[in-house]
């Protein structure tokens, strides 16, 4: 089985993001200290800067700070949100230097502040003038680079013993609460272009207790100077609206708190409040300079009424410092992610420097290419005196025993007996696991696995095999230099019919930049006319034993294929193969077995489809090459030491792919020419939702023999769960619309509005739940169409959609119905 800790910690990392800091010289004189609030209290994550340069650094979380400076005269500028800026010379000698700072809160003035009864608050002045400037701060600076250091933490208050079945144990140890589950630093430079080009370069990363990890290091700047924030898609695939953005008047209410000054200048501080409940909104505080309405400061949060997903609270604290006279650039930032989700109590801090500002460097005209993030080859091999001496944030006591204690359990990772002894406690049968999700076997000490599926997908019923079981699992080894192998046998028996197959599937997965993929595959196996599978066996059981419609359609056959896939760059990715079928008609054999009322048994139809033939297949043989293409323009990369990881692009993807059916070779029987091209994408209209869209075209080219199951063939649905929804049409027949037509088309798309709309609607808001709609149609010529149309609503319970659909042919109307769609144990409704 796999790490239980590394599985449990991927489930917070799916809401954590990732933000910036910088880089200190690591020569001279070490000035060091602590920073106070005038009550005594620490003041944990002020930022503490070099007076005249960009040069700074951020306490910890209990207060402490250190900086290394060359001897020589200097005044420190130590700031925090909330709190008067103070300043104290220094003279730096050769002997570390001790200096402590004690902080006053903000003392706010509201004199000359007169607001009449029903007059506005001053506040919405200044508000206009941050708005009516914010653009120009947007793209005030074309393009700058600097040094960025960023530090995470995430710890537990509380967990559950089990999850799912799954007993949980994160290895280290520690069963006690308030522990850490993840603790990285990274140093890295950044660059950025107007109006969307960076370029970050990790020199060092660490993460406590995975060596080999590269920890959180893309520098994601959250600008408030831009209308929408966008943060994750997790979080809200809508982004935020900011307090300044062009529109935010139809969503805030402002009410001015007050002034206080800040080196001649007047820092004006407005309280930010949402005009509604479940908006994607901020609440908080955000300082306005004078006459110049640009951000000096910010210290505001997200909650679940501000329509977050996963985490219930986000607070984000932003210090902008002039680098020169009138360019003001992020200075700190910290951002205070909180969770309770499923018995997981989690709390922790990003927070991230930036020193060293250049603005307008003069990069060089292809500085700015497809990798956006490159990792240095020794990034992640840095020791510890390395980090001792470059570290601008010094590590609290419980952060140094994480980093000892899980560096220790790492070491301990490598013998093979304990490594033993964590797989005998893990490799257990757990109820969940057997049934519904399947369960994976490790032997982690030999880098093999082997994994099973569960029991609901093992036992099925169809009126060809009758009553069958299905074995099938996984055995997975890997090798050096990331390369996996992997096999895949599958047994099969049907009781009625009498017939055994079997057969196996080996893959080789490679390649040092981009990953590349060899498959070879054979045996004897039941498969759908349709190759792609698109019945679940669990579905058809049901539908035949209680509803009486035995939809799928199979046939059998000896068959061997040689797939190739390999990995081109620039987002182009080839993919061939070669398959041979021997094919043999299958015939119904029990059609008496039934569960359901008396008169649905009459549904059952012969084993062939229905819809378009009047007969079974006859025996015969089918040699099919197929050649793929799939580019997607202007895709970006993450460059690790390795490898090269494709992150998405802006624009479509396309999909072109030719089958051959060659004639007379191996006895093959067909002989046909068929293509097919699609273009989709997602389109994220931010608080409008997301569109979705998957355009297809194609059909057959000198089409001499061509046999039922090498049709272009289209994902029907008739059963009650959805089917993927931008591949399939969810109540089309299953083979209605099979064909060897010279020319088809086809296109699906919908629209998650994502909360827009019903986050209006009293109650439903509460809920999170998100209105979705959409078409899928099929064209051929005006005698033979089919489309449906659909509305839903989506994130029910956080893992259920349910649609209600209309769907009409070239007679006219066709049927309409329900569709329920599950997140949760989809593989369920998948057929292999």
């Amino acid at each position: 089985m796999k790490k239980a800790g590394n599985k449990y910690q991927r489930f917070f990392y799916c809401w954590i993001f990732c933000c910036l800091p910088f880089f200190v010289n690591a020569q001279g004189t070490r000035v060091s200290g602590k920073i106070f609030t005038e009550r005594s209290a620490i003041l944990p994550f002020a930022s503490i800067l070099v007076k005249g340069t960009t040069t700074g650094t951020t306490a910890n979380s209990d207060g402490v700070f250190f900086l290394d400076l060359a001897p020589g005269e200097y005044t420190l500028i130590c700031q925090h949100v909330g709190y008067e800026k103070r300043e104290r010379s220094i003279s730096v000698g050769k002997d570390p230097l001790q200096i402590n700072f004690v902080l006053r809160e903000e003392r706010l003035t509201l004199q000359e502040i007169v607001i009449k009864p029903g007059g506005e608050d001053p506040a919405y002045e200044i508000i206009r003038g941050a708005i009516q400037k914010r653009p120009f701060y947007k793209s005030q600076v074309a393009a700058y680079k600097c040094d960025v250091y960023i530090k995470g933490l995430i710890k537990l208050k509380k967990y559950p013993k089990t999850f799912f079945g799954q007993r949980i144990d994160f290895e280290d140890g520690d069963s006690s609460g308030n522990k850490i589950i993840f603790l990285s630093e990274t140093l890295a430079k950044y660059a950025f272009s107007q109006p969307d080009k960076q370029h970050i370069e990790v020199t060092s990363t660490r993460v406590s207790g995975q060596s080999n990890g590269f920890g959180f290091s893309n520098p994601e700047v959250i600008s408030f100077y831009e209308n929408n924030i966008k943060l994750t898609r997790s979080l809200n695939p809508r982004g935020f609206i900011s307090p300044i953005a062009e529109n935010a008047l139809q969503f805030y209410k402002y009410k001015y708190k007050g002034a206080f000054f800040e080196d001649g200048k007047q820092i004006n501080k407005i309280e930010v409040i949402p005009k509604r409940r479940y908006e994607p909104l901020f609440r908080g505080t955000i300082n306005i300079i004078e006459n110049e309405w640009r951000i000096h400061s910010i210290d505001l949060e997200l909650t679940k009424e501000s329509q977050m997903e996963f985490i219930d609270n986000l607070k984000i604290q932003q210090l902008y410092v002039p680098v020169s006279k009138d360019i003001w650039m992020l200075q700190s930032q910290t951002i205070y992610p909180s969770a309770n989700q499923f018995g997981f109590d989690a709390y922790g801090f990003f927070t991230t420097l930036y020193s060293e500002y250049e603005v307008e460097p003069g990069f060089k005209k292809n500085f700015f290419g497809r990798t956006i993030l490159k990792y240095d080859s020794i990034s992640n091999k840095r020791k510890q005196a390395y980090w001792d001496s470059i570290r601008p944030i010094p590590l609290l006591d419980d952060e140094l025993r994480d980093f000892a204690r899980k560096d220790s359990l790492e070491k301990l990772r490598e013998d093979p007996a304990y490594l033993d002894s964590l797989d005998k406690k893990q490799n257990r049968i757990t109820p969940v696991g057997f049934v519904l999700n399947g369960q994976t076997f490790s032997r982690r000490s030999q880098k093999r696995s082997f994994t099973y599926e569960p029991f609901l997908k093992t036992v099925g019923f169809n009126t060809v095999e009758g009553w069958n079981i299905r074995l099938a699992g996984t055995y997975e080894k890997y090798l050096p230099g990331r390369k996996l192998i992997s096999i895949s046998p599958v047994l099969r028996y049907g009781f009625n019919n009498g017939h055994f197959n079997a057969y196996v599937t080996g893959n080789y997965r490679f390649g040092k930049s981009y990953v590349n993929e060899l498959s070879i595959s054979g045996g004897k196996r039941i498969i759908q006319f349709n190759n792609t599978n698109p019945i679940p066996q669990l579905m058809n059981t049901f539908n035949t034993l209680v509803r009486g419609y035995n939809y799928m359609k199979i046939y059998e056959t000896w068959f061997g294929k040689v797939q190739y896939t390999k990995g081109i760059g620039e987002g182009l990715t080839v993919e061939g193969a070669l398959q041979f079928q021997s094919r043999r008609p299958l015939n119904n054999t029990d059609t008496t077995t039934f569960w359901g009322k008396s008169e649905n048994q009459g549904n059952l139809t012969p084993n062939y489809p229905t819809e378009i033939s009047q007969s079974n297949i006859k025996p015969h043989e089918a040699l099919v090459a197929v050649i793929t293409l799939r580019y997607r323009p202007g895709s970006r990369y993450v460059e690790l030491p390795d490898r090269k990881i494709n992150i998405g692009s802006k624009y479509p993807l396309f999909t072109a792919s030719y089958a051959l059916g060659i004639n007379n070779v191996f006895g093959s029987d067909v002989q046909y020419n068929r293509w097919r091209f699609s273009v989709e994408d997602k389109i994220n209209f931010k608080l409008a939702g997301e569109f979705s869209y998957n355009f297809v075209i194609g059909g057959f080219i000198g089409k001499s023999k061509v046999e039922l199951p090498d049709y272009q063939h289209f994902n029907g649905n008739r059963v009650t769960t959805a089917t993927p929804y931008l591949n399939s049409f969810q109540l089309a027949p299953y083979y209605a619309k099979s064909n060897a037509e010279d020319f088809f088309s086809s296109m699906h798309i919908e629209h998650h509005f994502n909360g827009f709309l019903t986050n209006k609607i009293p109650y439903v808001k509460r809920l999170n739940l998100r209105l979705v709609g959409g078409v899928n149609a099929f064209f051929i010529n005006k005698d033979n169409y089919y489309y449906d149309f659909f509305v839903g609503i989506d994130n029910v319970l956080k893992i259920f959609r349910f649609d209600y659909v209309w769907g009409y042919n070239e007679q006219g109307y066709f049927d309409q119905g329900i569709k329920i769609g599950i997140k949760a144990f989809s593989t369920l409704f998948e057929e292999n």
